[in-house]
């Protein structure tokens, strides 16, 4: 009891703090007409490609910069020089007087920045002591509950992350009899019980999530802010996650190999079902035969029993589990192989055959490699 006091207490001491700060202020954002500094001056993206050059003119020491950067930030007299490369359009402004600032280019009418352009950002401190109503990055305290076990996680004023409550329980994991298109690395099948309810996130991580976040997309498939974000490696999952702790004061994670089964599966609301919520594919997959060979908007399908969404298709999911044989032994809470080369990605692809999307298919790769037909991610929050 006496520990919950003061957790309470601490979330509302950071309540109080982030309400009472305040934020930096925009005054402009534009292209630096005739300014080629980005030219003269130049630094080279990893594809040797000059970056863009954002001027940022602030009248403040000790400004910390966050994002897709190349290099390090040049501090001049009345402002500060920040390379970037070219397709990136995020760029988030921390001072420890001032709540973070992110900045998105779209919002100026830019879209993303290009090679060898050089941008003006021209920020003011604020001229009293008001409270700033508009805050950027909310308070990890303030999530909302639909009722249903769906949480809501505002990142943004215009980001959330929406979570799916699964509760702990037991199931039979691996090639069981009620699905089809199996090969022998999902068997033995075993017994598994998970101890402790958990969160999983409603739909795989957005690209705009990304970008928050991250400042930058990697996506080899750009289509969209509400498409899952892809081509990323699960090292660069382990990433993006540190820094969305950093921001939230939350404890995200990916989901073990049998937390993610056990949601595909339905939960303790299961129906058997050979894909995740249906036997017929099409009603809850984008995949090899309906999508085009192309990724789909999160969402866009039926969700399974739990009201989660895509957990066949779209995008393979990466897991925290190294890849590795099953045990015919029952289980409590796996965590997967103990070491291994590879990790496991789940739920198949939008280039994926059907078989590769039921809800015992395991895949696998490199923590450091990439897979340009879609591997992507979806979040676990644990209670």
């Amino acid at each position: 009891m006496m520990k919950r006091f003061f957790v309470f207490l601490l979330m509302q001491i950071s309540l109080f703090s982030v309400a009472f700060s305040q934020e930096l202020i925009v005054k402009s954002l534009k292209v630096s007409e005739g300014d080629i500094s980005a030219q003269i001056q130049p630094r080279l993206d990893t594809n040797d490609r000059n970056c863009a050059l954002i001027k940022v003119g602030l009248t403040l020491d000790d400004v910390q910069f966050d994002g897709n950067l190349m290099g390090k930030v040049e501090h001049k007299i009345g402002e500060y020089w920040v390379y970037m490369p070219q397709g990136n359009s995020m760029l988030r402004i921390l001072h420890k007087d001032y709540t973070p600032l992110m900045i998105n280019f779209f919002d100026y009418g830019l879209g993303k920045l290009q090679s060898g352009v050089t941008y003006v950002l021209t920020l003011e401190k604020p001229t009293n002591a008001v409270v700033q109503q508009k805050q950027t990055i909310l308070d990890s305290a303030s999530s909302v509950s639909s009722g249903d076990g769906v949480i809501s996680i505002p990142l943004t004023n215009d980001i959330k992350i929406e979570m799916v409550k699964i509760e702990a329980g037991t199931f039979v994991m691996g090639a069981t009899i009620d699905l089809q298109n199996l090969v022998n690395d999902q068997k033995p099948v075993h017994r598994v019980t998970l101890t402790n309810d958990y969160y999983i996130g409603r739909y795989e991580v957005t690209q705009s999530l990304w970008e928050v976040v991250m400042g930058n997309n990697p996506s080899f498939f750009k289509e969209g802010e509400n498409y899952p974000v892809n081509f990323v490696t699960w090292i660069d999952c382990q990433e993006f996650i540190n820094k969305l702790n950093s921001m939230t004061g939350r404890q995200f994670r990916l989901p073990t190999e049998a937390e993610w089964e056990y949601a595909a599966r339905g939960g303790k609301k299961s129906r058997g079902y050979q894909y995740s919520g249906s036997n017929n594919i099409s009603d809850v997959a984008w995949y090899g035969d309906n999508s085009g060979r192309a990724l789909h908007p999160v969402g866009a399908k039926q969700a399974n029993e739990l009201g989660i969404y895509d957990m066949s298709g779209n995008v393979e999911e990466w897991c925290q589990d190294w890849y590795g044989p099953y045990s015919k032994s029952s289980q409590v809470n796996p965590i997967g192989a103990s070491n291994g080369e590879y990790r496991v990605r789940r739920g198949g692809s939008c280039d994926s055959f059907s078989g590769w999307c039921c809800s015992s298919s395991r895949h696998y790769g490199h923590p450091n490699g990439r897979n340009s037909s879609g591997t992507g991610f979806r979040l676990v929050l644990s209670e």
